[in-house]
């Protein structure tokens, strides 16, 4: 009899593991959890961690399977008020990255390990891109540099953070960034590093200009021309820098580089310059677009973590990513 019910109790305690683990995951709300909880993290990164639960949770029996639950959760994270730009590149270099190498074993469970592995390789991979970035910027960084900087970037902080440390003396002056004013922050993190900081309005751009020495901004996108897409105002800033001889560096990851190729401002498609809960509601005429395209042209170099690049090498990096 006690025999009977500890077999009852292993396969009862078996049953309810396995329910737990066959629970549907809400794939936007722990995205956004990730989001929350890491609000330094990228949220590419954030969007490759979800993916990766995805691969270990959902109940596929074939690579087909898996990689249709890998790109409807994809489209699930981009319904979300994030950085749509750098999620969708990261997600798609994720699912070449794991899915176009050649898999020898023929059992599903074994190649699903696989995918797990190497989809650690690539979160682990584009986790330090941006001390990449900093170390080959931070040398342009000299002592008595007047930089100025537009909106908030993690890539850029890290980089004037780096500059800092090695005992560089140099001044920042960021724009206010509306309407999210996300140059407050920051600021304040500057701040919190004992870097002079001053917050400009972002019509001063052109008056401040002639003070700098270079402009330094970060990207949400880097578009095959050798362009980006970054927070409105970011174009803006580039033409006053080029008119005023400054040089304007971009910092990417090379997670952000993106299969576009627009032309002008209407070409950036609406899903990457409006939040999906202003795009649901279908009228997007009384709304300010949340970035803005800058021609390859404003460019100077762009520092990445595949190295130093003009606007015209983009191309070809971009080639090689996704072959």
């Amino acid at each position: 009899m006690y025999y009977t019910c500890s077999v009852f109790r292993i396969k009862t305690s078996f049953r309810n593991k396995l329910s737990l683990i066959m629970e549907p995951l809400d794939i936007p709300q722990y995205f956004l959890s990730i989001v929350r909880q890491n609000p330094e993290l990228s949220a590419a990164v954030a969007a490759i961690k979800t993916l990766l639960k995805v691969i270990k949770c959902e109940p596929a029996e074939t690579l087909v399977g898996l990689r249709d639950n890998l790109t409807k959760a994809t489209a699930s994270i981009k319904q979300t008020d994030s950085s749509i730009t750098s999620v969708s590149s990261a997600c798609e270099l994720f699912l070449r990255f794991i899915t176009l190498t050649s898999m020898e074993p023929r059992d599903f469970q074994v190649c699903k390990q696989t995918l797990i592995e190497r989809g650690e390789v690539f979160l682990l991979k584009i986790q330090s891109s941006r001390e990449k970035i900093a170390k080959l910027c931070h040398p342009f960084i000299q002592d008595g540099s007047v930089i100025l900087t537009h909106s908030r970037s993690r890539v850029v902080l890290q980089t004037l953070i780096q500059a800092a440390r090695a005992k560089k003396r140099f001044k920042v002056f960021v724009t206010e960034s509306c309407p999210d004013k996300s140059g407050y922050q920051m600021r304040d993190s500057l701040n919190s590093e004992d870097i002079p900081c001053t917050v400009i309005l972002d019509s001063a751009v052109g008056y401040i200009m002639e003070k700098v020495n270079f402009v330094m901004v970060g990207a949400e996108g880097v578009v095959e021309s050798g362009g980006i897409i970054n927070k409105i105002g970011s174009y803006t800033t580039a033409v006053c820098a080029q008119m005023s001889n400054k040089p304007f560096y971009v910092l990417a990851e090379s997670f952000k580089f993106a299969r576009m190729y627009p032309l002008n401002q209407q070409d950036v498609p609406n899903h990457f310059k409006y939040p999906a809960s202003i795009l649901s509601k279908g009228d997007t005429t009384k709304e300010h677009p949340k970035v803005d395209y800058t021609p390859p042209s404003y460019i100077t170099l762009l520092f990445t973590d595949l190295g130093i690049l003009t606007p015209s090498a983009v191309s070809d990096q971009l080639i090689n990513l996704y072959l």
